[in-house]
């Protein structure tokens, strides 16, 4: 009789074990795909970190402050519900590695080349009629000779919301305006050295390439360099905004207390630069390249090139940019007037009116003009640095 209630006693215990298995694996098989969905999400977001290392120039391997860009295969552009026309579709695009600057070209570097070389920038001398000519449409009655002053495009808010699609409502021409004067005669860059130089135009960014030894990069070098890594992330550091609610670049919402473009007196005024790498550098080790100030590319801009590209098929090596500008999407400026691609945003930048501190953001602008809100950075080729300082020691293979 003992013997065969121990036998039931085992028996009962193995169903047990049995039941408790099959249920242990159901819950499993349950899990798994939520595991791995998670896995992907969190694969996709701002804590997926790109698989590089950050190689920065010491002067002797490497050029001084500027940054190893490695090169490779990416999507460059998106097709994501924020990306303008301009930026569709994604396509394959293959680059070479380069050096690149770790920030902008800041106040301190500008006024040493200008030093160097005596260069009077764009803002600083009278303005061309023909330069401007070409910009207005066909037939604009040549202005009187009184007002063709030096100045520049500076941003002067409004008092109050007004609707957004008259930008000339928060921009004024400023005689005076330049580069040591950035919002006008009255105003100084006394304490901002280390801040980027704005209200230089494409041809000041060109001559002091020159001077440098470098040359600005072009639109899709410039792109990859901005995405740091991160394959069609929303912005160059991730997919999230603010995570973790930190602020990560210099941009309207989050550093002003007023909706664009409202300023306020009282708290400061308009809306200016930052110190270059006041916020996280990607992961290419390049602080700023979105948010602070917008940047030169050398790239003519046409708002289709995006598709022309698409349109070859297969990856695109090393794009130039079109040989002519195109740009039916401004009002009042001929659909050809010469432009070229400014890349990166602003601290003007805000959800209401420009999404542009997203590395797939792009828009055309006349060379020859110079703006409170747009600056530089260049970058080197390998070759050129080995040329001139021997072959670096530094391991700079695309990885």
């Amino acid at each position: 009789m003992a013997d065969t209630s121990a036998k039931q006693k085992q028996d009962t215990d193995a169903r047990s074990s049995r039941m408790r298995r099959v249920a242990l694996w159901a819950v499993l098989l349950l899990l798994c795909p939520a595991l791995v969905g998670y896995a992907v999400s969190w694969a996709m977001t701002e804590h997926a970190k790109p698989q590089v290392r950050i190689v920065l120039g010491d002067g002797v391997h490497g050029p001084k402050d500027m940054a190893w860009v490695p090169g490779g295969d990416f999507l460059m552009g998106s097709d994501s519900k924020l990306a303008q026309a301009n930026e569709r579709p994604a396509h394959r695009v293959r680059i070479h590695g380069f050096w690149m600057d770790e920030h902008h070209v800041t106040n301190a570097q500008f006024r040493a080349f200008v030093a160097a070389t005596g260069y009077v920038t764009t803002a600083e001398k009278k303005p061309d009629w023909e330069t401007l000519e070409v910009q207005l449409p066909p037939g604009t009655p040549r202005p009187p000779e009184r007002a063709l002053v030096a100045g520049a495009m500076v941003f002067v808010g409004t008092k109050e919301q007004v609707p957004l699609q008259d930008f000339s409502r928060w921009w004024r021409f400023v005689p005076g305006a330049d580069w040591r004067h950035p919002t006008g005669p009255a105003s100084n860059i006394d304490g901002k050295d280390d801040h980027p130089v704005v209200q230089v135009s494409y041809e000041d960014a060109e001559a002091y390439a020159k001077w440098a030894g470098k040359r600005l990069p072009t639109e899709a070098e410039w792109e990859f360099a901005a995405r740091g890594g991160l394959d069609q992330a929303t912005y160059a550091w991730g997919n999230q905004f603010t995570p973790d609610g930190r602020q990560m670049a210099n941009v309207w919402q989050g550093q002003q207390p007023q909706p664009f473009p409202v300023v306020n007196a009282k708290a400061g005024g308009a809306a200016g630069t930052s110190p270059v790498g006041s916020f996280p550098a990607n992961g290419y080790g390049l602080a700023d390249m979105t948010g602070n100030a917008w940047q030169w590319t050398a790239d003519w801009y046409r708002a289709d090139q995006f598709r022309r590209e698409a349109s070859a098929g297969g990856v695109v090596d090393e794009p130039k940019g079109p040989s002519e500008s195109w740009d039916p999407a401004d009002p009042g400026v001929p659909v050809a007037a010469p432009k070229r691609v400014t890349r990166g945003g602003s601290f003007l930048c805000n959800e209401a009116y420009c999404l542009s501190y997203r590395p797939s953001a792009r828009r055309g602008t006349d060379p020859f003009n110079s703006m409170s809100h747009l600056g530089f950075r260049l970058v080197m080729d390998k070759d050129s640095w080995d040329r001139t300082h021997g072959q670096t020691s530094i391991d700079t293979a695309a990885r």
